[in-house]
């Protein structure tokens, strides 16, 4: 019954379907790692049993995010060659060492700490514990640098040639690793690890706020999570339109996709908000937009002019209507961050910050925040890159393996449904989890009865045989 689908589009949204379940837990563990070196590193300087005590629940969450996010990769990576073999094959000389650098450095650095960081602080000592600690956190860091220097040299190709039997082959590796946009996204995604991480943290923080439980350590961790959140947010956007920039340089056709931009403007764009793109009339219908105002972002000029996807042939267009609805949502999140964080500013500076009930309630929403803004952004990446699969060099078209669309589907079919019952189950646990913040400890009451309403015994009275005594 799927004779009559496209192999080429099943293979793209089962690769769509992988990769977006296995990108929302690197994102959660790079910057759960790294909160888990500062809680124990506090710990250690402070002697606060608090952080000691936040270091041992996040842990457990840690090491199931990243059990899961370990399968899900190996799973997804099997599809370059089943899916995608003459992808595997042209460009295979380039992203197969990226990948293999990942697993030799990254990989074997995470795993051989690992189980150090979980189970070996009452064997090695607290301070070979926490260097455990440090070495997971930036393997995490070491494994997203090689992902996304393989991502970006796919979106900005550079210092490679084509051989006879059409494969990219690298001639520096210097320029493939550091390619024109890989600074930008490594940038962009690690602050987004750690915003997503943040906004989690807080979210559970603000959930026991709201139940009374373990105030000490909710409020602590909320706290932290609100000071990444003010200081994190602002720097996001920034890097983010630095980034927009750079892909304006080099993937412009992107761009006017993510910005609605059909028609070419001479005299300076429109910022358009909302709207309906219109592939088929090539225009935006319904647009709510500011005159100029995309000009000045993207050219820091309102008359500068910007060309629009009338200079790009249709048959290179990536679809409009995907990037542009996702790029909002990413943008319309970030904002959404960078005001929780400068509300949760302002009722630090009044001393409201564990009190203000309506702040938990809008920090308990925004918990998942991160994770929707993380997918957004990827739709808007891998999908403003078609069609291509390594930009402006390989169609997506000539990428997939030869293989029939009822084989695709049935593959396709299965990853569904293991991956809603493990994933699935996988996230209810650590949901659970994140429900049981222990209670704070009892303060130390010294060895003795306890005295209640300043009640204390009376003497005892001696009494001789015989002798009564009448209470009142």
């Amino acid at each position: 019954m799927f004779e009559s689908l496209d192999a080429t589009l099943l293979a793209r949204f089962q690769f769509a379907f992988t990769v977006s379940f296995h990108i929302i837990f690197p994102a959660f563990s790079i910057g759960l790692a790294s909160y888990l070196a500062v809680l124990e590193g506090l710990w250690l300087w402070t002697r606060d049993e608090v952080y000691f005590a936040l270091f041992n629940f996040w842990k457990t969450i840690f090491a199931l995010a990243f059990g899961m996010g370990v399968v899900s990769g190996i799973v997804m990576s099997y599809q370059f060659g089943t899916n995608w073999s003459v992808f595997s094959d042209k460009a295979g000389p380039v992203i197969g060492p990226l990948m293999g650098y990942e697993v030799l450095t990254a990989f074997f650095l995470e795993a051989g700490f690992l189980g150090i960081m979980l189970f070996g602080l009452n064997r090695v000592g607290p301070k070979l514990h926490f260097f455990a600690t440090l070495m997971v956190a930036v393997g995490t860091l070491i494994s997203a640098t090689w992902i996304l220097a393989a991502n970006s040299w796919m979106q900005t190709p550079a210092g490679f040639s084509v051989n006879d039997a059409g494969q990219f082959v690298p001639v520096d590796w210097w320029a493939v690793i550091f390619n024109p946009s890989f600074p930008y996204r490594l940038v962009h995604m690690v602050l987004a690890a750690y915003l997503t991480t943040a906004f989690v943290v807080g979210g559970v923080g603000a959930f026991h706020l709201l139940r009374g439980d373990a105030p000490k350590r909710a409020r602590k961790m909320f706290s932290m999570a609100m000071w990444m959140a003010a200081i994190v947010a602002p720097i996001q956007i920034f890097a983010g339109d630095m980034h927009g920039l750079n892909t304006l340089e080099h993937q412009p056709a992107k761009v006017m996709a993510m910005e609605g931009h059909y028609q070419s403007h001479p005299d300076g764009a429109p910022l358009i908000l909302f709207g309906i793109p219109n592939s088929a009339e090539q225009r935006v219908d319904y647009a709510v937009e500011i005159p100029k105002l995309s000009s000045l972002i993207l050219k820091h000029d309102l008359n500068a002019p910007l060309a629009g996807l009338d200079t790009v042939p249709r048959e290179l267009h990536p679809p409009v209507g995907i990037v542009f609805w996702a790029f909002r949502i990413m943008v319309g999140i970030g904002f959404a961050m960078l005001g929780l964080g400068l509300w949760s500013l302002w009722c630090r500076w009044r001393g409201t910050l564990g009190e203000n009930r309506w702040l938990h309630r809008a920090a308990v929403v925004m918990g998942p925040a991160g994770f929707v803004a993380v997918l957004a952004g990827w739709v808007t990446t891998e999908v403003g890159r078609q069609p291509y699969t390594v930009y402006g060099h390989l169609l997506t078209s000539q990428s997939v393996a030869p293989i029939a669309a009822p084989a695709v589907a049935t593959s396709l079919i299965a990853f569904i449904v293991v991956y809603f019952l493990i994933f699935g189950a996988g996230t209810f646990y650590i949901l659970r989890l994140m429900g049981r913040l222990p209670r704070d400890p009892m303060p130390d009451l010294g060895e003795g009865p306890i005295r209640s309403a300043g009640i204390t015994p009376a003497p005892a009275i001696a009494t001789k045989p015989g002798s009564q005594h009448h209470g009142a």
